[in-house]
């Protein structure tokens, strides 16, 4: 089986390790609000962009895990593209881990495969993963932002606290049918309407907050062009 190995570190309360660690499964969760008015804003967005309702709410797409990265850029086909903030589970060593990433997409793909559209770009992660079992206990008070560079300011893209999104446990159980994610899989599992609607930037930042324990896993990149030439 191929797969992406990545070096992350595993941020616990009582202290920090890093790992080679090798991804083989990569999901990425679409429609995942628990806000049925929240996840209606978010469909008709993409409506606007020619994207078709999903047939179900939520969705599990397969993505290439070799897509997977931890680059500070990127390299996208057109000016199509753009970033979507999102909390990332990854199973590993028989625990869950959350961290964060951007389900960066092919808009114009997208209107008509979501599918393709989701496996033509890059899935930056940050490197940083806290254990699920340490956030559990204030869950829904954790926040997702996302940036980026518009007219030469850093604009805030897309905000929003997990209580808007489907917990782990229901997300997990849906995809694996009542089982568990296996060793070695990592799931992006939704995101937040974009503020002021979908659009393309050279710039993405995204990071998620623990205002509890103080502590914020960030990162971000630059998205680099490629021509079309036919």
């Amino acid at each position: 089986m191929t797969g992406r190995t990545v070096s992350l570190t595993f941020a616990t309360r009582t202290g920090t390790t890093q790992e080679n660690v090798t991804i083989n499964e990569c999901v990425v969760a679409g429609w995942t609000g628990r806000d049925q008015a929240a996840l209606e804003k978010h469909i008709r967005e993409l409506e606007e962009l020619g994207v078709k309702r999903p047939a179900t709410t939520p969705i599990f797409y397969r993505v290439s895990a070799a897509r997977l990265t931890t680059d500070t850029a990127i390299e996208a086909v057109g000016t199509a593209s753009s970033g979507e903030v999102e909390y990332a589970l990854l199973q590993h060593n028989g625990r869950l881990w959350v961290g964060v990433g951007s389900d960066h997409t092919d808009r114009e793909a997208e209107t008509y495969g979501v599918t393709v559209s989701k496996q033509m770009c890059d899935k930056p992660i940050a490197t940083t993963f806290w254990p699920v079992d340490e956030v559990a206990g204030h869950w829904d008070s954790l926040i997702l932002r996302s940036y980026i560079i518009e007219n030469g300011a850093r604009v805030l893209y897309q905000e929003g606290a997990l209580a808007g999104m489907l917990s782990p446990a229901d997300l997990i159980a849906r995809y694996t049918d009542g089982g568990q994610l296996r060793d070695g899989t990592l799931m992006f599992c939704g995101t937040f309407a974009a503020k002021g609607g979908i659009r393309a930037a050279a710039r993405f930042d995204y990071q998620i907050a623990d205002e509890t324990l103080q502590r914020t896993i960030e990162s971000g990149y630059d998205i680099v062009t490629l021509p079309i030439l036919g």
